[in-house]
Parts: structure tokens; sequence; C-alpha cells
């Protein structure tokens, strides 16, 4: 298929890592893999751009080009990745209906609370518009599908499952004596954690579990607490680190993807509470490189572990709970073991995009076959 393929929310290439971007990346990447010509349409970020007036010609102007690049490419379908009322596909539904073309989304979200937000109203008809718009739509989040099928009929609708290329992110015990030479951790558990240390529920997860942690390590219960990342809030989180757990923690830095399978290959444990986590990625990629998850029982992590056999998941915010769960794996290291070889194993039989893919291939397929 020649595919015109189109990330709304942060464009491919984008210098600031996350989730939404692995996945995007990761879409991307299969497609090309499995022969099929894609061409980037567009490289507009339109995050919030319908509130900045003085941004409009770009929107024209990037239409105008946009056509003249779907004119000389001559695509089968249209897949924009990402649309929701943050970051509406501008572009689509104009262009598929100039050139009559088919138009399919992946990770389109419906949220019916923003049409009563002054801030989001716009945003929500212009994303309900090209949700409308879509031929088909595909989600990875449980929750995403059943608000879409409050407008889409279900014969447009698919749940493809979150995952990984599980070959990217497995155990290496090299790399575990490096870590664990590195961050002197001795016999210690080591409790491994990551994530952006920006002014969101990032930081706010980060903060919460580094003062849970401090009740663990009150009672002189051994563990080292390292964390990959860094961001804006670095200085408060080393200064509440200091606070609460003085010894026991090493921040890592920033990390490359490529190289965060030799990070979780140091740890015995991957700890983080998640706080309205879309699905969080570095559960999937902890859980196969044999690491056993503890986090809050809340937005799409659910969709992602298997609760009591690769996660021991809490109700948010119920601190009683999460550091009995920590407590319980670090001490306990038959099934930390136990839990970490079915958390590896979890992810090659439910979560291995190579598998998932190719449904949302066939579907893709069959659409431009009949069209």
């Amino acid at each position: 298929m020649r595919i015109c393929f189109y990330a709304p929310f942060k464009p491919l290439g984008h210098p600031n890592p996350s989730g939404d971007l692995i996945i995007a990346t990761g879409l991307y990447d299969f497609l090309i893999a499995q022969g099929h010509k894609v061409l980037i349409a567009s490289r507009l970020r339109s995050r919030w751009i319908f509130l900045k007036p003085w941004r409009f010609p770009e929107i024209i102007a990037e239409r105008i080009a946009a056509s003249r690049r779907v004119r000389e490419f001559s695509p089968d379908i249209r897949l924009s990745y990402h649309c929701y009322y943050k970051a509406p596909d501008l572009l689509g539904p104009a262009l598929c209906k100039k050139f009559n073309i088919p138009y399919a989304i992946f990770q389109g979200i419906y949220s019916t609370k923003q049409r009563r937000s002054l801030k989001g109203k716009i945003g929500f008809y212009l994303n309900r518009q090209s949700l409308l718009a879509a031929e088909q739509l595909f989600s990875n989040r449980q929750r995403d599908l059943k608000n879409l099928k409050r407008i889409i009929p279900p014969e447009r609708l698919h749940y493809i499952k979150p995952g990984i290329f599980p070959e990217q992110f497995q155990f290496d015990q090299d790399a575990r004596n490096r870590m664990r030479e590195k961050w002197c951790s001795g016999d210690a558990p080591v409790i491994l954690s990551a994530a952006m240390f920006r002014p969101d529920v990032k930081t706010q997860g980060l903060t919460w579990m580094i003062k849970a942690l401090g009740r663990v390590a009150a009672e002189n219960i051994p563990f080292q607490l390292i964390i990959a990342g860094d961001g804006s809030e670095r200085e408060t989180l080393v200064k509440l680190a200091r606070k609460y757990l003085p010894g026991r923690i090493i921040f890592a830095g920033r990390m490359q993807r490529e190289k965060m399978s030799q990070f979780y290959s140091g740890g015995d444990l991957f700890v983080f509470p998640g706080i309205r986590e879309s699905l969080g990625m570095v559960f999937l990629e902890a859980q196969s490189c044999g690491l056993p998850i503890i986090a809050f029982d809340n937005g799409g992590i659910p969709e992602v572990v298997e609760q009591g056999t690769t996660a021991l998941l809490t109700p948010p915010f119920d601190e009683e709970a999460f550091c009995t769960a920590t407590k319980q794996l670090l001490q306990d290291t038959q099934q930390r073991n136990t839990m970490g070889k079915a958390a590896a194993a979890h992810v090659r039989i439910n979560h291995d995009l190579h598998h998932n893919y190719l449904h949302f291939e066939h579907i893709l397929k069959s659409h431009v076959q009949l069209t």
C-alpha cells in the first residue's frame, strides 16, 4: 500500500520523548518493514493551534503543500495517529474528500467533557469532525474504544492490543553486572523507575513515590532506588530525595531508548505510580526485561499488566497498600523472580507488535481493496 501518515500531536522525530511518540514511530517503522510506501504527509503540530490565530496562515499554507504532496504521491489511504481535542487532524478530512482517498485514524480519542470546557470546546468539535470522517478507527485502549462507540458504528471500530517489539527489550546478564557495579548496589534489591521530570503528573507521581518509599526505608528494609529521566523538575526531586531517601537513591539521567534494556536489566522490580497513565510504555518495556511491576490501578495500566501475576496494582494514592506491595516484593526474592518470568512471557504472548500490528495491517488492506 501507499500510505500518507500524519501525527498531529507530536510529529515523528520530535525531540521530546514520550510514549505517544514511541507508538507513532513504531507504527511507522512496522509499515515500512512490511514493504509499504509511507509518506509523512505533514509535520504540522496542531496542538492547541486552533487557539492561536496568528498561526492560521500556517495551516492554510500547509494544506496547500499537503495537497501537492498527495497529488504527487497518489496514496491508497491516509492514516493519522493520535487525534484528540488538543491536537485534531486539521488536514486529513478535507484532503481525503478532495482526492477521494480512504481515511483511517489510529488512536482517535473522543472526550465529551471537553465540549463543556471553554478552552477545549473548539478542539472537541474539530476532532469530532475528523473522527466522523474516518472510515476505519483503531484504538489501543479499551476506554477510548468505549467512548468512540458513542458516535462511531461498531463495524468501523477495531481494538489493537498495545505493545512493543520485545526483541528491543531483553534481559542482559552482562548489562546487569555492569549496572549494579556502577550503582554500587551490592546485595540490596534495586527498585527502578523512569519518567520525564515534567511539571505534571509524571513529577507528581515520582514525588508521591519517593515519599511513600521513605516509609519503607524507615523500617530498615534494604533497597536502592534508581530513577531514569530528566527535566525541569530535577532539582525539586533531588531535594525531596535527600529528605526522604538519603543515601538510597541515584538519578541516572535521561537515557536513549535503545539503552533502556540495559537499565532494566540492572533492577529487581519496577515501581512507578502512573497517575492517570494512558498506557505506560515503561511498564511493557520493564516487564519484557523480566521485572515485576508495582503501580496504581488506574488509566490504561491494567491493559498492559496482569494483576497478581506480573504486577501488583494498588488503589491510587493508597500509601499503605502501595508500601505493603513494595515490601512484599522487596522481601520475597522467589516471588519477584516468578513474577518477572511471567512478565517477560506476558509481553511476548499478548503485547508483541509484530503480531498485533498484523491484525491492524490486515484490516487496513481489506478496506483499501474494497474502496
